[in-house]
């Protein structure tokens, strides 16, 4: 299939001649360690980011704006592919297929079949939106090992956001946010600082003239959500950092704030709507134990699941689950009998818990996550109002989903820094 030049299918612009277009075909526009990235590539996916933004009702940024937004991520992209391949980290066909499942179900298709018809129905290439969300695992893969895995909240971190949250009296309220983020890379010189912060004003002058804030998003920010129009969805008023907060008590819906500084760089935010919410009282808790059998470059997926099911079957004929635990499991909790106390929803992986839900008291069941291969026994369940213990969970949460992104943009620019990144979009225009 011939390529397209990025004007020839998304701005109105002058017909490209198909002699030069035959000439770029092949054009390396990026060069990341071993690995390029080719004009077709950049080109594709431009394509499929432009019937996006228009499905979505977005103008489109300037032509050399969203090229640059796109490249860039696709280099962050093949980045984070190449890492994992290092790293033994890796999605196969069962897991992708397990997640694009647990996606048909949330939007009501009966089966994984009929959610890719409807997909197919619409237009889009199925193996290509596989290879997309298998990426985006990927990610979200690495993200825990790299990050979250590492990440500590100390009770001092914990006791201090809930004191501040009555102060401010925030349980109720949610907010649906959309932001632009320029991002400052790490031991940045005054002279890149000075410049993220003339690009973010850049944005702001744009939206104070009455541009479009996704307009802006897609076409200045340095965020993953940036193509989605810098929408971050609902977020609860306890896991909004302050900083952006106190900013937010002041605006009304559909304004924005101006440029923001934080350890990660420069923001905007955008206040689309707030409302007022709340936690449900009660909530249904499950007192578990678990055997969990690690993937890593020296034991394979195949391997790990052997090792799970030999234990299993001893478990089955009579071995007790706790002793087992401790001699097999390598999770921190196995000198514990594998006993992982009382868990509130959204306290574990999605797979671990779909699996657990569906477990009777004293069963044990199997279960594949991005950790490994898991046993699973649930010993009791319980219906509870929201305590204290709950209350700082939660707050451990609401904490780590803010503090998880800007160590998770500090991972993402060293990744960078230690790469060989050369660019030769400029050589094409020569």
């Amino acid at each position: 299939m011939v390529a397209c030049s990025v004007s020839a299918f998304a701005f109105d612009s002058k017909p490209i001649d198909p002699q030069k277009q035959v000439a770029v075909i092949d054009t390396v526009v990026a060069v990341v360690n071993e690995d390029v990235i080719t004009r077709h590539q950049l080109d594709e996916k431009i394509r499929s980011v432009v019937a996006m933004l228009r499905k979505q009702g977005t103008p489109l940024p300037e032509q050399a704006e969203l090229e640059k937004q796109v490249l860039e991520r696709m280099i962050n992209d093949l980045l984070l592919e190449q890492y994992a391949k290092e790293s033994g980290v890796r999605v196969d066909d069962a897991q992708l297929d397990l997640a694009m499942t647990r996606i048909a179900q949330q939007n009501n298709f009966p089966t994984l079949a009929a959610f890719l018809d409807k997909l197919r129905a619409d237009g889009v290439d199925v193996s290509k939106f596989r290879e997309e969300m298998r990426s985006e695992l990927l990610s979200n893969r690495l993200r825990q090992r790299e990050v979250e895995s590492k990440m500590v909240i100390s009770d001092n971190e914990v006791d201090n956001y809930l004191t501040n949250k009555v102060k401010m009296g925030l349980g109720e309220v949610e907010y649906h946010l959309a932001h632009i983020l320029v991002v400052v890379p790490e031991q940045a010189s005054s002279e890149k600082i000075g410049a993220a912060n003339e690009r973010a004003n850049q944005a702001l002058t744009r939206l104070q003239g009455g541009a479009d804030f996704a307009q802006i998003a897609a076409g200045f920010s340095d965020a993953k959500d940036a193509l989605n129009g810098g929408d971050l969805g609902w977020r609860p008023g306890d896991r909004i950092p302050p900083l952006f907060l106190n900013e937010l008590l002041n605006l009304q819906p559909g304004q924005n704030t101006g440029v923001l500084r934080s350890p990660s760089g420069f923001h905007i935010l955008k206040l689309i709507e707030k409302r007022t919410g709340g936690a449900p009282v009660v909530i249904t808790q499950t007192h578990a134990r678990h055997i969990l059998i690690k993937t890593s470059e020296i034991v394979s997926e195949a391997e790990a699941k052997k090792r799970i099911l030999e234990i299993l079957q001893r478990i089955n004929a009579g071995a007790d689950f706790a002793e087992q635990a401790k001699r097999y499991s390598q999770d921190s909790s196995a000198q514990n009998g594998g006993d992982l106390d009382w868990l509130s929803p959204g306290q574990t992986v999605p797979e671990f818990e779909d699996a657990m839900n569906k477990l009777r008291v004293g069963e044990v069941g199997m279960v594949q996550t991005q950790f490994g291969w898991h046993l699973v026994k649930v010993i009791e369940r319980r219906n509870t109002d929201v305590s204290v213990q709950q209350q700082r969970q939660q707050a451990r949460i609401a904490i780590g989903s803010f503090k998880s992104e800007e160590l998770y943009q500090d991972w993402l620019r060293q990744l960078r820094d230690r790469a060989f990144i050369e660019y030769h979009l400029e050589d094409e225009e020569q």
